[in-house]
C-alpha cells in the first residue's frame, strides 16, 4: 500500500514541477492517465478478493432513494440524523463516535428515503487511512450527498472532503463528460471536436491514450470545457456522478453577517442540528436534488388516492415502471392508462401506452385487457 501511496506522491510532485505548454502536452497527459492508474491501483488492489465492507457497511437498501451523510468526526451528523429519522446513532462531543453506518428512513412528501450516518472520514481517507475505503464505497451508491461542515471552517473541510471523494472515483454535481472513445482494431488515433477544445489539446489526448496502451481509436469531444481528467474518466468507465449538498451545522454559533456570507456557498444549505434551526429548508433542497416522482393511483369512478403516492425515480417514470412498482404482472394485462397531470396533452385526460413518460404528481387510471 505504502509504495502506491509513494507513487502517487511521485507523480504528483512531478506534475507540479512540470510547466503546461504545447511542448511539454503529452508528458502531463501521460503524467494524468499515470495517476489515475494509481489511484484505481490503491481503491481497487491487483489481486483483492471480493470480501464485504466490513462490520456495519452492509446496509439492506430500503425506500426509494438514500442520501450519504459525509463529514469530518463530530460535525453534528448523528445529532442530525437522529432527529431527522428518530433512529438513535451514537452522538457525543468527542470524535469517532459513529463506527458503523447507521441506517434511518425520512418520509419526505409521501417518499420513504432512507438516510445513511456514515462513520466520520478523515484526510487520506481515499488512500486508505481509517475507515475511509469503506466508508466512500458506501457513499459511491448513495443517490445525493450530504457533506456535513461544521460553519467554523467550512471551506477547509470542504476542499478536502471533495479531494477524497474525487479520489475515490466519485464526481460531484457534475454530468459524464461528452466524450467518446471508440476502440478499433487499426487506422490509428482519429480526434474530432464539434465544439473548440480549451482546456486540452491533440497532444494531450495522445498522450492519455498512450499511457492506456490506446493505439487505434476514434475520440469524439462534444464538450467546451473538457479536461484531461475528463478524457480519463471516461476510459476508466467507473466514475459515480451524484448530486451534493453542503450542509453547514452549527449556525448558532456565529453572527447574522456571517450567515449571509454562507449562503454563497453554491449548493448549501445553513441548519443547526442542536436548535433545530433552518431543518425545513434542508429538506426541501434533499427533495429537490433527488428529483423524484410522485404518482397518484385512480381508481375507475373514485377520486385520485392522494394519501400513497408511487414514488419513481427520473428516468424510470414510464406507464411500464409505474406498473412494475405497483405490481410486475400489472404490465403484461396492462391495455391502456389514462392519465392526468402535466405529462398529459388535454386537462380532460389522455390515453397512453407503457413507454409513455409520467411527470411529478400526475394521476393515473389503469385499464386492463
Amino acid at each position: 500500500m505504502a509504495t502506491t501511496v509513494q507513487k502517487i506522491k511521485e507523480i504528483e510532485a512531478e506534475m507540479a514541477r512540470t510547466q503546461k505548454n504545447k511542448a511539454t502536452s503529452y508528458h502531463l497527459g501521460l503524467l494524468k492517465a499515470k495517476l489515475a492508474k494509481a489511484r484505481r491501483e490503491l481503491i481497487e488492489p491487483k489481486g483483492s478478493g471480493g470480501g464485504g465492507g466490513g462490520q456495519g457497511f452492509d446496509v439492506a437498501r430500503t425506500g426509494i432513494a438514500s442520501v450519504g451523510f459525509v463529514g469530518f468526526p463530530s460535525v453534528g451528523k448523528s445529532t442530525l440524523m437522529s432527529k431527522l429519522t428518530g433512529t438513535y446513532s451514537e452522538q457525543a462531543e468527542y470524535e469517532f463516535t459513529t463506527l458503523t453506518t447507521v441506517p434511518g428512513t425520512l418520509t419526505v412528501h409521501g417518499a420513504p428515503i432512507q438516510i445513511l450516518d456514515l462513520p466520520g472520514i478523515i484526510e487520506g481517507a481515499a488512500d486508505g487511512k481509517g475507515r475511509g475505503k469503506q466508508v466512500i464505497a458506501v457513499a459511491r451508491t448513495c443517490n445525493l450527498i450530504f457533506i456535513v461542515l461544521d460553519v467554523l471552517k467550512p471551506l477547509g473541510d470542504k476542499s478536502i472532503l471533495e479531494g477524497e471523494l474525487e479520489g475515490f472515483g466519485i464526481r460531484l454535481n457534475k454530468k459524464p463528460p461528452a466524450i467518446t472513445v471508440r476502440r478499433k482494431e487499426k487506422g490509428g488515433i482519429a480526434i474530432t471536436n464539434t465544439v473548440p477544445l480549451t482546456n486540452l489539446d491533440h497532444d494531450d489526448i495522445k498522450g492519455v491514450l498512450n499511457e492506456y496502451r490506446i493505439s487505434n481509436a476514434d475520440v469524439a469531444i462534444r464538450q467546451v470545457d473538457a479536461t484531461a481528467e475528463d478524457l480519463i474518466d471516461v476510459i476508466e468507465g467507473n466514475r459515480v456522478y451524484i448530486p451534493c449538498v453542503y450542509v453547514l451545522n452549527k449556525i448558532d454559533a456565529i453572527s447574522i453577517e456571517e450567515l449571509d456570507l454562507l449562503y454563497k456557498i453554491p449548493n448549501s444549505v445553513p441548519i443547526s442540528s442542536r436548535e433545530w434551526w433552518n431543518i425545513d429548508e434542508l429538506t426541501e433542497k434533499m427533495w429537490e436534488m433527488l428529483d423524484l416522482v410522485r404518482v397518484y393511483t385512480k381508481p375507475r369512478g373514485q377520486a385520485p388516492d392522494y394519501t400513497a403516492p408511487v414514488v419513481l425515480r427520473r428516468g424510470k417514470c414510464s406507464i411500464e415502471d409505474f406498473c412494475n412498482a405497483i405490481h410486475k404482472e400489472i404490465a403484461k394485462q396492462l391495455k391502456y392508462a389514462t392519465v392526468w397531470g402535466s405529462s398529459a396533452k388535454h386537462s380532460r385526460g389522455q390515453k397512453v401506452g407503457q413507454d409513455h413518460v409520467l411527470e411529478d404528481e400526475d394521476v393515473v387510471q389503469l385499464v386492463k385487457k
